[in-house]
């Protein structure tokens, strides 16, 4: 099922990565026909995400790679690096944007209305089908996110061409060109940068944020009352929806069975949070590692 929906996941990238490629080429020969900077400064853009959608199509490709000698855990961890280089990038479009506006106010690019909004129309609907495609993938996982960031970066884009083609057509005001850019920037640096902290959290191996640790082991102790005390708890996620954990178990030295106890821990941690790999070590006197 998992490899299923990763698959699926993979094709929607792989469409939106079509689309994106071949409009870039249209609005490259529509900004020259049209004298239009903003339109090849747009393309730039759509060309850095159409290499970030590359980047996601290849990190669902090697994470389906199985583990080996030298990556124990397999691969899936590089749709998280793709994800946080996704969302670096983000920024560094982002600040390209609001410097690229900066200078626009200071000395404005005469701009061809009309083509501008030919072209943005275009541009739109191709954007909004690649989203929706993106979209309706796995909205948990942080490599799509990316993707669907990116693509949504772009269509935010093309709303405000075209309504700056529509007011520069009307009135003649080319300023309206970069304060629009302003505003599509400042909404993607709000999502670009909650990318970009969720996937380092993950690469650093952080705790899942909704995880309290202490209710967890809370009922752990209540459930399985052969536990006397729990610690060296750690607790990380390869992917976020792949978590991981390690920890110490005390129990009484007259327990029979501690392969039991350990089963019911793992029952557990896998039923009520979803952490399906879990290493526990069984103590009956002082930690060793004290």
């Amino acid at each position: 099922m998992a490899s299923d929906h990763g698959n699926g996941n993979m094709k929607r990238v792989l469409i939106a990565l079509t689309l994106t490629g071949i409009f870039m080429v249209v609005e490259v020969i529509g900004g020259i026909l049209a004298g239009s900077l903003a339109l090849l400064a747009d393309a730039g853009h759509m060309l850095t995400d159409t290499m970030a959608l590359a980047l996601a199509a290849v990190a669902f490709h090697v994470s389906k790679r199985p583990a080996d000698a030298r990556r124990t855990f397999g691969y899936q961890r590089f749709q998280i690096l793709a994800a946080f280089v996704n969302g670096l990038s983000l920024l560094v479009i982002v600040g390209w944007i609001l410097f690229e506006a900066m200078r626009r106010f200071i000395s404005p690019v005469e701009v061809t209305g009309t083509t501008m909004l030919v072209v943005a129309g275009a541009g739109l609907i191709v954007n909004v089908i690649a989203f929706a495609v993106l979209h309706s993938g796995d909205r948990d996982n942080l490599n799509i996110r990316g993707a669907a960031l990116h693509v949504a970066g772009d269509l935010l884009g093309s709303v405000a061409a075209i309504v700056a083609a529509i007011v520069i057509i009307y009135t003649g005001w080319m300023a309206i060109d970069p304060l629009l850019s302003v505003a599509v920037a400042f909404l993607i640096l709000k999502s670009a940068w909650a990318l970009v902290q969720q996937s380092g959290h993950v690469l650093l191996e952080g705790a899942p944020e909704w995880l309290d640790r202490g209710e967890m082991q809370q009922k752990i102790v209540e459930r399985v009352p052969e536990v006397q005390e729990i610690h060296h708890v750690h607790v990380w996620g390869l992917t976020p929806q792949e978590l991981m954990l390690t920890m110490h178990l005390r129990i009484s030295p007259d327990v029979s069975n501690p392969t039991a106890v350990v089963r019911r821990v793992k029952a557990t941690l896998k039923d009520d949070y979803g952490i399906g790999h879990s290493t526990i070590e069984i103590e009956t006197d002082d930690c060793a590692d004290h």
